[in-house]
C-alpha cells in the first residue's frame, strides 16, 4: 500500500485485502470491501462500503465507487460508478448481464462473419440478376 504525500491512504473497518493486491496513493477503502488478489487500485480512487473486488481487477485513478459494487474477475473500471449495487465485469465495465450476452456473441463471432458474407454474397447475386 503507497503511502500518501498528501492526505492518506485509508482502510475502513472489515476491509479485507488478499495477497499482491496494489492500493495506490490517497486511496479511501470503504467499510467491509473485500479485495481479491491481483487487484490493483490507482490513486485518488475512493470506494464505498462492503464493495468486491474479485481476482485480477484494476481501477482507474480518482473514480468514485458506489456502495455495495461488486466486480467481477478481470475487470477493469475507467470511470466512476455511480449507482450502487451493481454487479460489473468486463473491460469497460459492464453490467455482468451485459458482459454474459456479449461473451455468447463473441465466441460465435467467425460463424457469424461467415454468415454474413455469405448473405452479401447472395445479395449480390440478387442484385446482378434484376440489374
Amino acid at each position: 500500500m503507497d503511502h500518501a504525500t498528501l492526505g492518506s491512504t485509508k482502510n475502513r473497518i472489515g476491509v479485507k485485502i488478499d495477497n499482491l493486491v496494489q492500493i495506490a496513493h490517497n486511496v479511501e477503502v470503504g467499510e467491509n470491501t473485500v479485495i481479491a488478489a491481483q487487484s490493483g487500485i490507482s490513486g485518488s480512487t475512493k470506494l464505498g462500503k462492503r464493495c468486491v473486488l474479485a481476482g485480477q481487477v484494476g481501477l482507474a485513478g480518482h473514480l468514485q465507487i458506489a456502495d455495495g459494487t461488486i466486480f467481477g474477475a478481470q475487470t477493469g473500471v475507467p470511470k466512476s460508478v455511480k449507482i450502487p449495487n451493481q454487479i460489473l465485469q468486463g473491460y469497460p465495465a459492464i453490467s455482468i448481464v451485459n458482459f454474459h450476452k456479449s461473451a455468447i456473441v463473441h465466441k460465435n463471432l467467425p460463424e457469424l462473419q461467415k454468415m454474413i458474407y455469405a448473405m452479401l454474397k447472395r445479395i449480390d447475386e440478387l442484385e446482378k440478376k434484376i440489374n
